[in-house]
């Protein structure tokens, strides 16, 4: 079997840069068009047109901001011409409720991207232990009773612990955010 050789990418190089950035949020971008069309197919043909759109504005976009809600107007402004084209079919909804639900999607796609940074942080703030403790437990595929004898402990005693990690990340989160809106600080 013959490999290909694969160049490193540049750190300028925008086809890498947005290749990285799109595929990030992609799987956001498209729980967001989802929550506005009503197929998975309607979802497959619209996220194409994102993709292509995004890439042609790409050279406007400001990396100073976000990425994923830049991408997210994108792909609203894509549902809207979808569904133009598909005016006819009974199952698109009126424009001014899929504007209505575009905005809302667009906050809470904006304050979910804020907690997952939140979160991020406040699992580094953890003591490596901690942290690696709470990302084993969370991981796919992983059952508390075989990992709390591997450490040693009761499976209830793991749960408690879990538990008190968990009301610390909860806090450090509602902190994080909370500091980031009076400093009016998009995280």
């Amino acid at each position: 079997m013959t490999t290909i050789p694969r160049e490193q990418p540049a750190a300028d190089d925008p086809y890498w840069t947005f290749m990285r950035l799109f595929i990030r949020h992609e799987g956001a971008l498209r729980c967001f068009v989802r929550t506005l069309l009503p197929s998975w197919d309607d979802v497959d043909e619209v996220m194409q047109n994102v993709s292509i759109a995004a890439w042609t504005k790409f050279g406007r976009f400001d990396p100073q901001t976000d990425f994923a809600r830049w991408a997210a107007t994108i792909a609203r402004y894509e549902v809207l011409n979808y569904r133009r084209t598909k005016a006819r079919d009974r199952l698109i909804f009126d424009e001014d409720l899929l504007l209505l639900l575009a905005d809302e999607c667009q906050e809470e796609f904006a304050q979910s991207e804020q907690e997952r940074r939140a979160l991020d942080g406040c699992l580094n703030k953890l003591p490596t232990r901690q942290r690696e403790l709470v990302l084993r437990v969370y991981s796919a595929g992983q059952k508390i009773k075989p990992i709390a004898a591997e450490i040693g402990v009761s499976p209830n005693a793991l749960y408690k612990t879990i538990g008190r990690l968990r009301l610390i990340l909860l806090r450090c989160i509602e902190n994080t955010l909370a500091r980031a809106a009076t400093e009016g600080d998009p995280q």
